[in-house]
């Protein structure tokens, strides 16, 4: 009989969430690892052979498996040899009470993340595990790092600032983040609804897993179900390995989906059997993986006509707005516009390696007769691209608060401001050469204006 050590108490450290499949051909040690490893990591199952094992690989999705070499029929390396070519990318861990070096060199050329020999300690075996399972999600963190970054994410800072409006939506996330139900956020594009997401997620019990944003608007309709759930090696053109989706690179925490209204409505009801059954299917797979994802998703567009319109399901709506915030539009809170504008200077700076400049009162008494339509990255935006032209670009507004008001007569500036505009429209035509197309791309204004203001300059 098989002398196993005490099983120790699992201790209050956080291990990453994952399957583990243990294949061992004595039931022993399968079922002290199956138990050891059980209070840990959560979904642990054991196989007595490789074919049982084949059969439970094709039901479930493992980020480890931990595989005696000398097995019944088939051997470990040899079943592991098969598993990758198969399209398996997880860890293995192989354990053998008779090995020698080729065994082990055969075994890493197969595929073996780590290689024990029995008998070993409790300890040993838990460290090989956790080791494997942090290089997995760490993994996943890079992959999911490099995304955010290829993707160009502008950051969101709408919730800068101490009016009502803002002080009002703090202190709604900080209520809800702790509650862990579906969260809806509306508002208008630009209002830093990202920003809330992430705010309810560092707020959350799930602050230590990742956050992973994804648009609904800017996947691929053909490649958003692999993105959403991941595939299986085959299971269309070009995918010639599994990968894991992004409900699985967000196991533990939360997933954002932003422009929810955008997703495909083949597409809702799987989302909507996801949240429902906290297990999803990757495209072209057997598998059904369990998740524990809190989903919180975004729409610039109310979700009701949606509904009414057929383009919407109503039962994931429902499932979706258990609570619902609505970001305000900056121009409902134009008292935090000083503070958007200082923290925008701050920061863009020098990460532009361009010197700040000066708002003076009379520029910042300007800027509150816009409405800003684009919100606060409407903001943002008009500030770096003052930052690379070396002052506030106040002609591109003078355009749009004419076009809002429906005429073109001038608005009442101070002279100061209006020999800065002169100064400033004319110093960019200088610096293109009086490329007037050129300068209008520049100034963010249509040529048509320029050659106005222009115009009037030289009347004057």
């Amino acid at each position: 009989m098989l002398d196993l050590p005490k099983l120790p108490a699992a201790h209050d450290e956080r291990w990453p969430l994952a399957g583990v499949l243990v294949v061992d051909d004595e039931p022993g040690m399968r079922n002290f690892l199956e138990k050891t490893l059980r209070a840990r990591v959560g979904h642990v199952q054991g196989a007595g052979s490789a074919e049982e094992a084949d059969e439970l690989v094709r039901r479930h999705r493992f980020d480890l498996v931990i595989l005696d070499v000398n097995l019944p029929g088939k051997s470990g390396i040899a079943w592991l040899g098969e598993l990758r070519e198969q399209g398996y990318a997880g860890e293995v861990v192989l354990i053998t009470a008779f090995a020698d070096l080729d065994t082990a060199i055969e075994a890493l050329r197969a595929g073996a993340s780590d290689f024990i020999l029995k008998p070993f300690r409790v300890a040993q075996i838990l460290n090989a595990v956790r080791q494997c399972l942090e290089r997995a999600s760490l993994e996943r963190e890079n992959w999911v790092l490099r995304r955010s970054i290829s993707q160009r994410t502008p950051p969101a800072d709408g919730l800068m600032g101490g009016s009502l409006q803002i002080k009002g939506l703090k202190a709604a996330l900080h209520r809800v983040a702790g509650v862990g139900s579906t969260v809806l956020l509306t508002g208008e594009s630009g209002t830093g609804k990202e920003l809330a997401a992430l705010a309810l997620h560092r707020h959350s019990a799930r602050a230590d897993a990742l956050f992973v944003p994804v648009s609904c608007a800017t996947m691929s309709p053909e490649l958003i179900e692999s993105e959403l759930f991941g595939h299986a090696q085959g299971a269309f053109a070009g995918a010639g390995a599994s990968r894991d989706g992004l409900f699985v690179y967000a196991q533990g925490g939360t997933l954002f989906l932003d422009e929810i209204g955008e997703l495909p409505l083949a597409l809702q009801s799987t989302l909507l059997r996801a949240l429902e059954d906290r297990r999803i299917r990757p495209v072209g797979s057997e598998q059904e993986i369990p998740v524990d994802v809190r989903i919180v998703a975004a729409t610039n567009r109310p979700l009701a006509p949606e509904v009414d319109a057929g383009r919407f399901r109503k039962d994931l709506y429902y499932r979706l707005q258990v609570v619902e915030i609505t970001l305000p539009p900056l121009r409902a809170h134009k008292e935090d516009i000083g503070e958007l504008v200082e923290h925008f200077i701050a920061t863009l700076a020098p990460q532009l390696g361009l010197p700040p400049f000066r708002v003076t009162a009379e520029e910042l008494a300007y800027l509150r007769q816009y409405d800003w339509p684009g919100n606060v990255r409407e903001l943002r935006n008009l500030i770096e691209r003052s930052l690379i032209l070396g002052g506030l670009n106040v002609s591109a507004l003078y355009q749009r608060i004419d076009e809002m008001r429906g005429a073109p007569p001038p608005l009442e500036l101070p002279t100061d401001l209006q020999t800065l505009e002169k100064q400033h429209i004319l110093a960019v035509l200088e610096s293109v050469g009086g490329d007037k197309s050129r300068a209008a791309q520049l100034l963010g204004i249509s040529r048509r204006t320029l050659e106005r203001r222009v115009a009037e300059w030289g009347s004057s």
